[in-house]
């Protein structure tokens, strides 16, 4: 597992971008991830908002600036949703293969094939939930740079807004991970939660503002 696991992550971050086209995928995940007229985290396209921890007191009327995003999130949200129901429809169809096998109606191997497909799906579903919900989507800063606003991905495949204070960030420079590996690692000295950014697939908007929260990329080694 721990072989293959780099290899799949490389393989599912090269595909996913080519996947995406208006024609495919925008219409039904751009309510998601895409705000109406300014890139702020308030209005957002469609009926539904996304999820969002209470922001700090005194920030509730600042204006947020895109400093990272990740466009294919969108996709890998859809991913995220379509493996929750596919795994859903593997686990319920166990119960009445057990009873089919207890009639006589299908084999010992046939039950034990369906029992281990639900069986890794259940754990792919977990591991790609656990990788999901912390790769970053997009970064905001507010306009005094003292919060980061931090959205990815909830277990359901849904948007999730996390708020971070920007003076626990821990810079990338005092980081083990480089910049030229595919998933940067960012950290905060309380040790409350650990996200991923990819800054080979991801783009970078405002090298300013997120070098006054992530240091400066060039004095990595």
């Amino acid at each position: 597992m721990g072989v293959w696991k780099p290899l799949f992550q490389a393989v599912l971050l090269r595909a996913v971008p080519r996947l995406q086209g208006p024609a495919t995928w925008g219409r039904p995940l751009h309510r998601l991830w895409f705000c109406t007229g300014q890139e702020t985290s308030k209005r957002w396209v469609g009926n539904r908002s996304p999820t969002s921890q209470e922001k700090p007191p005194g920030t509730e009327m600042e204006k947020f600036h895109t400093i990272y995003r990740f466009r294919a999130i969108r996709v890998l949200g859809f991913l995220s949703r379509l493996k929750l129901a596919q795994t859903g429809v593997t686990v319920v169809a166990v119960p009445p293969g057990l009873y089919l096998y207890s009639q006589g109606l299908v084999t010992l191997s046939s039950l034990c094939l369906m029992s281990g497909i639900a069986a890794i799906a259940l754990v792919m579903l977990c591991w790609m939930s656990h990788f999901f919900r912390r790769l970053v989507g997009i970064l905001y800063v507010n306009e005094s740079g003292t919060l980061l606003q931090v959205a990815h991905l909830t277990f359901w495949g849904r948007r999730q807004d996390t708020y971070c204070a920007v003076s626990d960030m821990i810079p990338l420079s005092e980081c083990k991970d480089r910049v030229q590996d595919m998933f940067v690692r960012i950290q905060q000295y309380s040790g409350k939660q650990t996200f991923y950014l990819t800054l080979r697939y991801g783009r970078i908007l405002d090298k300013e503002r997120f070098s006054q929260v992530f240091g400066t990329l060039a004095t990595r080694k």
